[in-house]
């Protein structure tokens, strides 16, 4: 893949002042997971009047975080910023957000992190404190557009009552792990959840199917779970059989040769994950293709392959894994949905309505398996370093990069990163989500 050449200069202080004087995007490098790394790159400050005060307290104590109500030293910056607004019951409270904010934003450091934690609108206590709590929405999606340095910023409704289940949440939004992750409402309702007893190691014990894992985003999902403990079944087409031996064996997980199309496939899949490992906790759609052209010029083949593929598989493999019983108790869905089915692209009529339809696969099944202690959410990526965006036009592929937030293209571990921590048996809570990982791309809601 073509290295970022303008994230490279822009890294160095030459570059920076250019770009600045241009009125160029400003790309910095940004902070990702290493083992053993702080949590944050800094102290955290918290604000706020609300129910999330023990868990926010509690949450960053387990971190090891440092805590601190004000700023106290302006030679120090900031590692997040985390406001518990839940406590806001009309619109004339909101001016406690911009007072902290007004006060505590320039301290953040670089990969810094702005966390507002709220109240779910249509489950507030009043009209007008829905009212309050629904614009928040606004100023978070504002604010963390004037963030800089590869700072991000998000808000977490929490329902009443499910503020224990916010705890994975916290941990992931708050740590390198969501680095491209910027700009998202995520809601945090009640839902049963296991906390694992190493943080550093969330799926030890579990089994984790991944579909197109050979390559890419699915190699680097079967990588990242692996690395938190899952026990990985890597699934992919034939003809991708060499390279699929490569991942699994390398995160010492087990193949399934396997085109998810064919009529068998779903009690394939089924029956292996019974026979080998008695069934499984986790399972990743992401196998996926496309095959762009514009409507008029789109051949019936082209559409039926991409809608097959991407959309009717999955169906039909959840059709199979939760009403067979496979999935067990307390199980996660995630599948990969993209920008392009929330925005749409020229060109894509077939893969933007596959991707659309996955997030009603999400919206339809959530309450399904939640009476059944299970979860299902999606991840929407943008523009990712993969080997089909380093195909793209220059121009093309300049553009996805710089029209985000953090003005740089995303790498496959920022996708596998959010798929991990919805995948956590601590995420209970986090059901019929849509998360996108796109750095708070310009394009779409």
């Amino acid at each position: 893949m073509p290295s970022d050449r303008y994230l490279q200069l822009t890294a160095l202080p030459p570059g920076r002042f250019i770009a600045k004087r241009l009125g160029l995007p400003e790309s910095r490098p940004l902070r990702r997971y290493e083992p053993g790394q702080p949590a944050l790159a800094g102290p955290a400050v918290i604000g706020g009047d609300g129910r999330m005060g023990e868990t926010v307290a509690a949450t960053l104590a387990a971190l090891g975080a440092e805590i601190r109500q004000v700023v106290a030293d302006e030679d120090v910056k900031s590692g997040a910023l985390v406001f518990d607004a839940t406590g806001i019951e009309d619109s004339g409270g909101l001016k406690a957000v911009y007072e902290f904010f007004h006060e505590t934003i320039r301290s953040l450091g670089p990969s810094g992190r702005l966390v507002v934690l709220g109240t779910p609108p249509e489950l507030a206590a009043s009209r007008p404190a829905a009212v309050a709590q629904r614009a928040l929405e606004g100023f978070v999606r504002s604010a963390a557009k004037e963030l800089r340095q590869g700072a991000t910023g998000q808000l977490v409704y929490v329902a009443p009552g499910a503020e224990a289940n916010a705890d994975s949440t916290l941990r992931f939004l708050l740590s390198a792990r969501s680095a491209y992750v910027s700009g998202q409402v995520i809601r945090i309702g009640a839902g049963t959840k296991t906390d694992p007893q190493d943080w550093e190691q969330p799926l030890a014990g579990r089994v984790a199917v991944v579909t197109g894992a050979s390559r890419g985003i699915g190699a680097a999902i079967a990588r990242t779970l692996a690395r938190d403990g899952a026990t990985i079944v890597g699934v992919d087409v034939p003809a991708q059989g060499e390279e699929l031996a490569e991942v699994v064996n390398e995160v010492g997980g087990s193949s399934l040769l396997l085109d998810i199309t064919e009529e068998d496939a779903p009690a394939r899949l089924a029956e292996q994950l019974k026979e080998r490992h008695g069934g499984a906790d986790a399972v990743i759609h992401n196998a996926g293709v496309t095959r762009d052209r514009t409507v008029a010029r789109m051949s019936e083949d082209e559409w039926d392959l991409v809608l097959a593929i991407n959309l009717t598989a999955q169906e039909r493999l959840n059709e199979m894994l939760v009403e067979g019983g496979v999935l067990r108790e307390g199980g996660r869905i995630v599948t990969v949905s993209s920008i392009g089915g929330i925005a749409g692209n020229r060109g894509q009529t077939n893969y933007g309505a596959s991707k659309a339809g996955v997030i009603g696969i999400v919206e339809t099944l959530a309450p399904v398996l939640a009476d059944k202690g299970q979860t299902i959410n999606a991840v929407a990526p943008g523009f990712i370093e993969t080997k089909m965006t380093a195909a793209m036009p220059l121009g093309t592929r300049e553009a996805g990069r710089r029209m985000n937030s953090v003005a740089q293209g995303g790498q496959p571990v920022d996708v596998a990163e959010t798929i991990a921590w919805l995948a956590s048996p601590a995420s209970g809570g986090v059901n019929g989500n849509v998360v996108r990982v796109c750095g708070q791309s310009l394009i779409g809601a």
